[in-house]
Order: structure tokens, then C-alpha cells, then sequence
């Protein structure tokens, strides 16, 4: 079962996520076989984190929460909130798979929240060369669809978010994103 994990910093926590770093990239090592993307969210500097995106596949959805708040820094307050979803990887690769590489362009992670009618639910013509994942946001037992989620390369936040079909979501969120790991 694959699932999305969005840890939201809590503003003021970015001393406290700096001095969890180690342990962060400890902790996300026990999970290194099951990671299909991983990365930081940044603010409008493109440098400074504003939170922490995982997509991995895990066995159940009490693994998937075990994952997401038992991470050190939700531990010690670091985030203001988590966005935990299932999720299904319709590009069926993980981030390193991605032709573009880690380096290339702009990095974006782009969540809709459903608001009716399930949408975009097959990958977009004509955008595979700069989605990195995409696959639907569903509930926990995968039988209702609760938005659509995707990591991509865009020329900007606009590019990024005409991803998705507005009038289909009750609200569209674009964050800076780059892809993420212990730098080598």
C-alpha cells in the first residue's frame, strides 16, 4: 500500500528541525527499500524548509502512522500538522527513476483537495517528461478518492498547478519542493 506523508513545519521550529537532521536522515534510512520520493518543502527563498513530503509503500495504514509520528521531528514539535493519505503511484517508478534527475529545474509538490467527483485520475497527457509521482489521494481503505497529489519539474507555481483540473477541487496547494536524502 502506498501512501503520501506532508509534515507542515510549525513556524519558529526551523532551529529545532536543524538540530533533528541526523536523526531525521537516521530515521528515514529505516525506510530506505520502501521510499518511492522524499524531499523537503521550502518557502519562496527556494532554501528554507517549510516542511517534509515521503511517499513510500508500507504494508498497512497503521505502518503508515507508526511512520508518520514516530519521525523525530514530529516528536519534538517540529510540525504543525501531518497530511497522511493513501496513495496510488501511477507513474509506478520512484523519484529516482525520474529521467530529469535531481538538479533539473524548479521542483514542485502540488496537492489537490477533493471536492466532489473524483478527477485526474490517469496521468496527464503530455506532462510525463516532468512528473516525478502522481496518483490519487484516497481514503485509508482506498474506496473513496480525496484529492490528487503530484511531485514535478514546472517552469513556475502557475505551470505547476495547471497540472490539475481546478474546478474539480475544492482547493489546489503548490509548494516549492526538491528532491530530498542524506547529501552524500
Amino acid at each position: 500500500m502506498e501512501f503520501l506523508c506532508h509534515h507542515r513545519d510549525r513556524s519558529g521550529s526551523l532551529a529545532l528541525r536543524m538540530a533533528l537532521l541526523e536523526e531525521h536522515w537516521s530515521y528515514m534510512d529505516r525506510f530506505d527499500k520502501e521510499m518511492i520520493a522524499r524531499g523537503p518543502t521550502l518557502a519562496g527563498d527556494g532554501a528554507t524548509p517549510t516542511g517534509s513530503v515521503h511517499i513510500l509503500d508500507l504494508p498497512d495504514a497503521a505502518t503508515a502512522r507508526a511512520f508518520a509520528f514516530d519521525e523525530p521531528g514530529y516528536q519534538a514539535g517540529v510540525y504543525r500538522d501531518v497530511l497522511l493519505r493513501r496513495w496510488r503511484n501511477l507513474l509506478g517508478r520512484t523519484m529516482w527513476d525520474f529521467p530529469g534527475g535531481p538538479t533539473d529545474g524548479d521542483g514542485y509538490l502540488v496537492l489537490g483537495l477533493g471536492g466532489g467527483e473524483a478527477a485526474d485520475l490517469t496521468v496527464p497527457d503530455g506532462r510525463g517528461d516532468g512528473l516525478i509521482a502522481y496518483g490519487p489521494l484516497l481514503s485509508d481503505d482506498a474506496s473513496a478518492w480525496l484529492g490528487t497529489a503530484a511531485l514535478l519539474r514546472a517552469p513556475g507555481p502557475a505551470a505547476a498547478r495547471a497540472l490539475l483540473t481546478e474546478e474539480n477541487y475544492a482547493g489546489i496547494e503548490v509548494h516549492a519542493w526538491r528532491f530530498g536524502g542524506r547529501p552524500e
